[in-house]
């Protein structure tokens, strides 16, 4: 065989491997859920069969509608929030705590080691500080005047307390991606700023905030799809409840499948999560090769 060719076969069969992992682990299981989501396999029953788009009209047309329309509702919401945490919150951090001296950075690590915590973890310690009776907060509420809150037990409350926890955990990751940026905006910038009379105020929104927008639109991105894919804290703090008020999308699989057993309907409303992130994922990736590109411009 031809030289060249012999080297392109050997590091074919360098790829071989990782090909086969994402063959078995990732684009067989995708092809499945596809199939099984035309099907009305219960896991009650060892057979099934093809049912066309059965399981599809049920989630847009039939009673199922409301559920997706309420889980899409509360992922919108949970995500919106966190993302908006993560990058304001992490934004503020970051200016206030950009200082260097040992303490600051004593300040910055607490801050951050959230990130490092296990969301299992984080949401046992949740639990015990949004207790009704013997939680931290309510104590504290009520050591001022307050009445006690059923953080977890009210659908008013129960999405906000989640927020809580996401919130708590990101806001440090946030302002760590902002510090390692900041310091690559040139101090002429402001110092001719400076000159011409600018405050610090009018400095960061037409100096920081601007070089900033790459870094934001990181943040953006991998803080919105995170969100999206909420599950664990709400598996352990909530279970979806109550009335449903912390069911977000993934979660409604998960009640669909592990505890209806009906695995065709969580088969379709998976599908229809994962071509929306597919689409949303698309769009995003527009955008940022338009901010990259006007960032080097």
């Amino acid at each position: 065989m031809p030289r060249k060719f012999k080297e392109q076969f050997k590091d074919f069969l360098f790829v071989v491997p990782a090909l086969a992992y994402a063959i078995i682990f990732a684009y067989y299981p995708l092809v499945k859920l596809f199939d099984l989501s035309f099907t009305n396999w219960n896991l009650l029953r060892d057979s099934y069969k093809y049912v066309g788009t059965k399981n599809y009209e049920w989630l847009f047309y039939g009673t199922g509608a409301k559920y997706i329309r309420n889980s899409i509702q509360v992922t919108v919401i949970y995500a919106v929030a966190e993302t908006a945490i993560t990058i304001i919150g992490g934004m503020l951090l970051a200016l206030l705590l950009k200082k260097t001296s040992k303490y600051f950075k004593v300040l910055k690590a607490f801050a951050f080691l959230p990130r490092y915590i296990s969301i299992s973890t984080a949401g046992v310690v949740f639990l015990w500080m949004l207790n009704t009776n013997s939680g931290i907060l309510n104590r504290i509420i009520m050591q001022y005047g307050g009445e006690k809150i059923d953080w977890l037990g009210k659908p008013g409350t129960a999405l906000l307390s989640i927020i809580m926890l996401a919130g708590w955990k990101n806001v440090g990751y946030g302002m760590m991606i902002y510090l390692s940026a900041m310091p690559n905006i040139p101090r002429e910038y402001y110092e001719a700023a400076a000159i011409d009379g600018a405050t610090n105020t009018k400095s960061f929104f037409k100096i920081t905030l601007p070089l900033l927008a790459p870094t934001t639109y990181f943040l953006f991105i991998t803080s919105l799809l995170a969100s999206l894919k909420a599950f664990q804290s709400i598996d352990i703090m909530t279970q979806g409840g109550p009335i449903r008020s912390t069911e977000v999308y993934v979660y409604l699989i998960y009640h669909m499948s592990m505890e209806q057993f009906r695995v065709d309907r969580a088969s379709a409303a998976a599908v229809v999560f994962f071509v929306a992130l597919l689409l949303l994922t698309i769009v995003l990736q527009t955008i940022s090769k338009k901010v990259s590109k006007n960032s080097v411009l």
